[in-house]
C-alpha cells in the first residue's frame, strides 16, 4: 500500500534540525519540536493539482501554480524562500530561473502518479517549470520523480542506483565520507545526491530518514527527499504513518487523504 507519506515524514523529522544540524542517528524521530514546513504543504499542493488536472495532463501547468498558491498561501511562515514566496503571493506569478531544492522536495507525487518513466519526468518537469525552471532546478526534481517511479514496481536499488549515477548525478561517495564536511545547501545539485545517497545506503524507511538528518545540510528538505523514495521502495511502518498524520491540520489531512484514494483509484 502506498501512503504517500514518505516525505512529509521526511519534513517533519528534519523540520527541528534544519538550524541545528545533528550528525549521528540516534535521535528520537517526532517531538513537540517537529511541524509541517513548506515541504510538506507544496507536496501536497502538487499532489492536489494533479489529481485536478485533465487526464492528458495539458493543463497540468496552470493547476500546478493554482493549486501550489492555494494550498500555500495560508502558511506564510512555514519557511518559503525569499523568491518563492514572492512568487507565493504574487498575481502574476512566473517561474525565475531557480535551481533550489524546493524543486526536489515537492514533486514526490509526480512518481507516485506516473504509470511510466516517461511520465514520471513528464509530470516532474511540468510541475517544476512554474517555478524553478533552471536545467539543475528541472535535473533535482526529475532525478527524485524517477527514483521513485523506479522504486514503486520493484527495481532494486543498484538498478535505480545505476540510473542516477549514469543520468543525474555521480553517485561516488559515502554518507561517511561527507558528513563531517557537508554544509548547509539550498541548491539541488548540492541536495538531491545526498538525499538519495541517504536512501541507497538504507536498511529499511526509518534507517533512511535516520541517514538523511545525520549528513546534516538543509535537513526538512534533505529527509523529505530521501522519505519519497524509501517510501516507495521499503514502505512505511503504519505507526510512522499515523504520527506524522497528526502534525497535519484538518486542511492538510483531507487534501493527503483524497490523493491516497486517488492513487489507490488509478
Amino acid at each position: 500500500m502506498i501512503d504517500f507519506i514518505g516525505a512529509i515524514i521526511g519534513d517533519i523529522v528534519g523540520s527541528r534540525f534544519e538550524w541545528n544540524n545533528y550528525r549521528h542517528k540516534d535521535f528520537e524521530l517526532f517531538t513537540e519540536k517537529c511541524f509541517a514546513t513548506d515541504d510538506s504543504i507544496m507536496t501536497l499542493a502538487v499532489a492536489k493539482a494533479l489529481m485536478c488536472s485533465r487526464s492528458d495532463w495539458s493543463d497540468l501547468a496552470e493547476k500546478a501554480v493554482k493549486c501550489m498558491q492555494e494550498v500555500g498561501r495560508p502558511y506564510p511562515n512555514c519557511g518559503y524562500g525569499g523568491r518563492f514566496r514572492d512568487w507565493m503571493y504574487s498575481d502574476d506569478p512566473r517561474p525565475y530561473n531557480s535551481f533550489g531544492n524546493g524543486a526536489a522536495m515537492r514533486v514526490s507525487a509526480c512518481g507516485f502518479a506516473a504509470r511510466n518513466l516517461d511520465e514520471a519526468k513528464l509530470l516532474s518537469g511540468i510541475v517544476t517549470g512554474v517555478t524553478h525552471n533552471h536545467p539543475e532546478g528541472i535535473r533535482g526534481a526529475e532525478a527524485t520523480a524517477v527514483a521513485i517511479y523506479m522504486a514503486r514496481p520493484g527495481s532494486t536499488m543498484d538498478e535505480i542506483r545505476a540510473v542516477i549515477d549514469r543520468e543525474y548525478y555521480p553517485m561516488n561517495f559515502t554518507l561517511d565520507g561527507i558528513r563531517d564536511s557537508y554544509a548547509f545547501n539550498e541548491t539541488c545539485q548540492e541536495t538531491v545526491p545526498q538525499a538519495l545517497m541517504a536512501f541507497f545506503e538504507s536498511t529499511d524507511f526509518e534507517d533512511a530518514i535516520r541517514n538523511a538528518i545525520s549528513v546534516g545540510g538543509d535537513s526538512d528538505t534533505l529527509a523529505a527527499i530521501t522519505g519519497g523514495v524509501a517510501e516507495a521502495f521499503y514502505g512505511v511502518p503504519v505507526p510512522l504513518r499515523l504520527r506524522a498524520e497528526s502534525f497535519l491540520d484538518g486542511r492538510l489531512k483531507e487534501i493527503y487523504g483524497q490523493f491516497v484514494l486517488w492513487l489507490e483509484a488509478r
